[in-house]
């Protein structure tokens, strides 16, 4: 029988240690003394204290560890299954260590070098993109032709505009560095619209746009101009009806459509209105020129590359009045939808 500071020296846990691990029944000694409380322990114990010492330097938890222990004594064979399966578990935690350093080292570098990073699906970024290009199709002067990429949390909002409608589409994605808000030109924007699959990182600096997915990359300068606060533009919810967009399409096919012209070219005009039940209906040229207060008007071909951009399925049509834009939003989607401004009679 040995004493508790010759168990100590024996196997490297300290005094303090081995009655910590009595009290928590992991190594109880043999024999304690009822006088003076001295602690015993047999040859056989300081050998599972060297096993505790040992599995405590590599962070083997205490219930563990006390399994080890009572395995020593009565299986052997398994402490060894029980090493190597903690082995595997150091070795997991160390690859997510380094993957953790790895990704602190990149913030850092994004952060001093005042750039953010973009990492998401190439086929949900392409499918945002789809339901905002149209919108800067027609761009000039005072707004070129792109697309404005503005970060937030775990998403990445696109947004384009030609005075005359808007669209503004959102993509989850992993954001890192600054939050950015840069515009894009159209050609930059279609480039990234066109890679549609595995994953895509985009770097975004003041200077430079750099996309990567797979072997391909795409560079392009960003639009150096602020673009409009889009949501000042977004007016308050209003009163919704929901159509079938092959329906829809099918009565835009037999809706009247008049005549107008901007600027000597002439368009298409269609006028939405609501039936006496709250459904969507389509108004003739007389009906528009009464200017009653139940009707919105706007350009049939952007309502119909709205509905192009925008989710098979159902939409929600927002119509208030002949002097508020016509909101076209997919069903379930409220962070995508299209605004159309309407034309005046």
């Amino acid at each position: 029988m040995r004493g508790i500071g010759e168990v100590a020296r024996a196997s490297g846990l300290s005094i303090s240690a081995l009655r910590f691990y009595d009290s928590a029944g992991v190594l109880v000694p043999a024999a304690v003394d009822p006088s003076t409380g001295y602690r015993r322990y047999t040859a056989e114990q300081i050998r599972a204290a060297r096993l505790i010492a040992g599995l405590r330097r590599v962070g083997m938890p205490v219930a563990e560890i006390a399994g080890a222990v009572q395995d020593l004594l009565q299986d052997p064979a398994s402490v060894r299954v029980k090493l190597d399966a903690h082995l595997v578990r150091l070795e997991s935690g160390l690859a997510d260590a380094r993957r953790e350093l790895l990704r602190l080292h990149t913030l850092l570098d994004l952060e001093e070098n005042l750039m953010t990073r973009i990492t998401l699906s190439a086929a949900d970024l392409s499918a945002a993109l789809g339901a905002v290009l149209f919108a800067a199709a027609g761009s000039a002067d005072p707004i070129p032709a792109g697309v404005l990429f503005e970060t937030g949390d775990d998403a990445v909002t696109l947004v384009a505009t030609d005075r005359f409608r808007l669209a503004v589409a959102t993509a989850p994605a992993t954001v890192e560095g600054s939050a950015a808000r840069l515009f894009l030109p159209y050609g930059l924007a279609e480039q990234l619209h066109d890679i549609r699959t595995g994953a895509i990182t985009i770097d975004l600096t003041a200077e430079l746009v750099t996309a990567r997915a797979g072997d391909r990359t795409v560079e392009g300068e960003p639009i150096d101009m602020d673009f409009p606060d889009y949501r000042r533009l977004l007016p308050p919810a209003s009163p919704a009806v929901t159509v079938d967009v092959a329906e829809l399409r099918e009565l835009l096919a037999g809706a009247p459509v008049i005549d107008r012209e901007h600027e000597g070219r002439p368009y298409p005009v269609t006028v939405l209105a609501l039936d006496t039940e709250g459904g969507l209906r389509f108004a003739g040229a007389a009906e528009w020129a009464a200017d009653t207060d139940s009707h919105v008007a706007v350009n049939r071909e952007f309502l119909l590359q709205a509905l192009d951009a925008g989710a098979a399925g159902q939409l929600e049509l927002e119509l208030d009045g002949p002097v508020k834009p016509l909101i076209v939003r997919a069903v379930g989607a409220e962070s995508r939808f299209s605004l159309l401004m309407p034309v005046r009679h």
